[in-house]
């Protein structure tokens, strides 16, 4: 029961050695460890503060991070859009030049063509022509084999030219 119930000695002793200490500690140590503290407390708020900050920086980045991909896409969208574009007017493009080539070729062809088959009727007639004369003159060689018949014949013939000259 001592222990529950001290004497008053040790009660005197006690209090004097906490005072002691309670006046060394204000004296020489309170400042510095209220300075400690306090500049603690300050550093916690400042790093608080800072990572306030820095959090909204992040969600400020954040936000311009997704507007630039979001214009990424667009512009991605846009080049594609401009590539189609681009390429479906090259086809067009190159499918007219193509029509104007055949047209320009079967143009070319059916002249040829024209030319050659005139070229070849000329031929045929020139050829018909010559054999007509071959021919009548063969004819007119063995029914003017003699010399009267080929005056008569003359005289017959001048006198149709002479009724064309009428």
């Amino acid at each position: 029961m001592d222990l529950l119930l001290p004497s008053i000695g040790l009660l005197f002793w006690t209090l004097l050695a906490f005072g002691l200490v309670y006046f060394i500690l204000r004296k020489f140590a309170w400042k510095i460890i209220i300075q400690s503290l306090i500049e603690r407390e300050q550093g916690i708020a400042e790093s608080l503060e800072s990572a306030k900050k820095l959090k909204a920086e992040m969600a400020l980045m954040k936000s311009e991070n997704e507007s630039l991909m979001a214009q990424a896409r667009e512009e991605r969208s846009q080049m594609l859009k401009e590539a189609k574009e681009t390429k479906d007017k090259v086809i067009s493009e190159a499918k007219e030049q193509a029509k104007l080539e055949a047209s320009k070729i079967i143009a070319d062809a059916n002249a040829a063509i024209q030319t050659e088959k005139l070229a070849a009727i000329t031929d045929v007639k020139n050829q018909i022509g010559k054999m007509v004369i071959e021919i009548s003159e063969k004819v007119l060689r063995k029914q003017l084999d003699n010399k009267p018949e080929q005056e008569k014949y003359i005289q017959q013939m001048a006198g149709e030219l002479q009724h064309f000259g009428n």
